[in-house]
């Protein structure tokens, strides 16, 4: 391989495992408000 493709492949590594990190580590918030649909019972098979 060549110093090009090697420093692309290590670069895409990097970010491919920056990125696992940051889902991991991401402390996402709690909805606020709840939410309720009704679902007419016509869409349920019978």
């Amino acid at each position: 391989m060549s110093r090009l493709s090697v420093a692309l492949f290590l670069f895409l590594l990097f970010a491919v495992a920056g990125g696992a990190v940051f889902l991991l580590t991401w402390d996402i918030p709690a909805p606020l408000q709840e939410m309720r649909q009704v679902v007419p019972n016509d869409r349920f098979p019978a």
